[in-house]
C-alpha cells in the first residue's frame, strides 16, 4: 500500500529585509526633486520635527561658523603681531642707524615693507582655508553628500594640475618674488626682454614700465633671472677720458674735488650715499686715457647723479685747461683713380 508523501514543506527562515537608506534628518536628502519637495513640507509641518532634528542640527551650524570666526581671527591676529614686531623691529633699527649708513635704512624700510605685502598674502590665505573647510562641515551637517562634491573637486585639481601648469607656476613664483625679496614697486629692474620702474608686483604677473613708457605685463613663471638696479644702493660709474699731454695727477685731484662738493651740494647731496671716489687710471685707450670715478647713491638715483658729476667735471676741467680729447683719425684723400700713397707724389695726405 502505497503512503502519500506529503508535500515539501516549506522553510521559512527568518532573513534581515534588504538595507535602505536611512532619510536624512533634514530634507536635503536623496530622491527626485518631487519626493524632497514634499517631504521637506511635511517635516516643516511637523513641530516635532524643529524641535527634535532642526534645533540641534542648528545648533551645530552655529557652533561650527562661530568656531570658524574665532579660529580665523586668531589666525589672523596672530599673523598680525608677527608682522608688526618685524616691521617695528625693522623701522627700530632705521631710526637708530648712524646717516653714514644710509644704505641700512633703505633697506630696513623695504623689508618692513615686505613684511606687510606678506602678511596681506596670509592673511587671504588664512581666510579662504579656514571659511572653505567651515562650508564643507556645515553642508555635511545639513544633510548634503559630499562624496560627489569631494570628488569632483579632485577631478578639477587634477585637470588643473595638467591643464594649467603655467598658471600654478606663475602663482608660486609670485610668492617667491614676495618672499625672497627679489623686486618691489619702484625698482628699476631687467628681467629679459622688458626693462623698466616696477609699477606692480601681483601673484601671477609684473607690471614693468619702461624708459619709453610702454608697459610690460611679464608673467612672473616666465622669468628666468632678475637684475635689480635699484635694490638697498645703488652705484653709478663715470668713466673720463683726458688728453694723453693732460696732468693725469692733477685731473684726479680735481674729480675727487667736485665729488667732494657733491657729497656736500644741498641740492643733489641727499642723492649720494658715501663720498665719490676716483678709482685711478681704467684704460689707455687710442685717443684718451680713460679715469675711472665711482657714486654710490639712494636707489634709482644713480643716473641723476652721473648727469650732474659729468657736468660738474667738464666744467671743472674747462676751467683747469684739461682737454677732453675728440676721437682722432688719420684719413687719406685719393686723388683720381690713382691708390693713396702709391708713386711717391703728392696723392695723399694724413691729417
Amino acid at each position: 500500500m502505497d503512503v502519500p508523501v506529503p508535500p515539501p514543506l516549506l522553510l521559512l527562515t527568518a532573513s534581515e529585509p534588504p538595507a535602505t537608506p536611512s532619510p536624512s534628518p533634514l530634507p536635503f536628502g536623496q530622491g527626485d526633486t518631487a519626493e524632497l519637495v514634499q517631504n521637506a513640507l511635511d517635516r516643516f509641518a511637523d513641530v516635532n520635527w524643529w524641535v527634535t532634528v532642526f534645533a540641534p542640527v542648528a545648533i551645530k551650524v552655529v557652533v561650527i561658523v562661530v568656531a570658524a570666526v574665532v579660529f580665523r581671527f586668531l589666525l589672523v591676529r596672530g599673523v598680525e603681531r608677527l608682522v608688526a614686531r618685524r616691521v617695528d623691529k625693522q623701522l627700530t633699527e632705521a631710526k637708530e642707524t648712524a646717516s653714514s649708513e644710509a644704505h641700512r635704512v633703505i633697506k630696513a624700510e623695504r623689508s618692513a615693507q615686505r613684511a606687510t605685502t606678506l602678511g596681506a598674502l596670509f592673511r587671504s590665505i588664512i581666510t579662504i582655508i579656514v571659511y572653505t573647510m567651515a562650508t564643507l562641515v556645515v553642508m555635511g551637517e545639513l544633510g548634503f553628500n559630499l562624496g560627489p562634491l569631494i570628488a569632483g573637486a579632485g577631478i578639477v585639481g587634477v585637470a588643473l594640475g595638467f591643464g594649467a601648469q603655467s598658471l600654478v607656476a606663475d602663482f608660486l613664483s609670485g610668492i617667491f618674488i614676495l618672499m625672497e625679496d627679489q623686486y618691489g614697486v619702484g625698482d628699476v629692474v631687467d628681467v629679459g626682454d622688458a626693462t623698466g620702474t616696477v609699477e606692480d608686483v601681483q601673484l601671477r604677473v609684473t607690471k614693468i614700465r619702461g624708459v619709453d613708457g610702454v608697459l610690460w605685463f611679464v608673467r612672473n613663471g616666465e622669468i628666468m633671472r632678475v637684475g635689480n638696479k635699484s635694490q638697498d644702493w645703488s652705484r653709478t660709474v663715470l668713466d673720463i677720458g683726458i688728453g694723453y699731454g693732460a696732468d693725469i695727477k692733477k685731473a684726479k685731484e680735481i674729480m675727487v674735488e667736485v665729488g667732494r662738493a657733491m657729497d656736500t651740494d644741498p641740492e643733489y647731496g641727499e642723492l649720494v650715499l658715501e663720498t665719490p671716489e676716483v678709482w685711478g687710471v681704467e684704460d689707455l685707450g687710442a685717443d684718451s686715457v680713460v679715469i675711472r670715478m665711482v657714486v654710490k647713491t639712494k636707489p634709482g638715483a644713480q643716473w641723476t647723479a652721473s648727469r650732474v658729476m659729468r657736468e660738474r667735471i667738464k666744467a671743472a676741467f674747462d676751467d683747469a685747461g684739461i682737454e677732453i680729447p675728440f676721437a682722432q683719425r688719420t684719413v687719406w684723400v685719393r686723388d683720381g683713380d690713382k691708390p693713396a700713397g702709391v708713386g711717391g707724389g703728392d696723392d695723399a695726405a694724413g691729417t
